[in-house]
């Protein structure tokens, strides 16, 4: 099944690289307005901004981008053979495990979200603001992983 995209492969991957910028996009601004909003957090007029605002920023643009970032990932891990056993794939096994990684952050990001719309911190200023930086750290190995593939 490898080399099934055919002459679409390299537009599958440029639709690729435009959805993960868009997921990229809202996970480093995700975590800032959870800031803002945990500090806004007994001013009921300032809870509600920032609980629209995460709201509109999951539903258009974080979980609508990370879905076709995986289904696109998927079919361009499969065009490479990642089902047909082919060796020298280590690259992407260790990129799909960051990448899982990162959904599962992306998950708490959402799920902090909405425990914040519900007033219940769980972590402090500084503890937010340290999470801040897993987005980034993840896509550095990311895009080694793609374009170096190390191993």
């Amino acid at each position: 099944m490898a080399g099934y995209l055919g002459a679409a492969y390299l537009w599958v991957k440029a639709a690729h690289v435009i959805f993960v910028i868009f997921w990229m996009a809202g996970l480093f601004i995700l975590p800032r307005y959870l800031v803002h909003h945990q500090e806004g957090l007994g001013d009921a007029a300032e809870e509600a901004r920032w609980t629209l605002r995460e709201g509109k920023l999951r539903r258009i643009i974080l979980t609508p981008a990370m879905a076709v970032v995986w289904a696109i990932g998927l079919a361009l891990a499969v065009n490479l053979g990642l089902l047909d056993g082919i060796q020298g794939l280590a690259w992407l096994h260790a990129k799909l495990f960051v990448v899982f990684l990162l959904s599962g952050y992306h998950g708490w990001a959402v799920g902090y979200s909405k425990r914040l719309a519900k007033g219940q911190a769980t972590l402090t200023n500084r503890q937010l603001r340290m999470m801040n930086e897993v987005p980034a750290l993840a896509v550095t190995v990311i895009v080694i992983l793609a374009v170096v593939k190390p191993f």
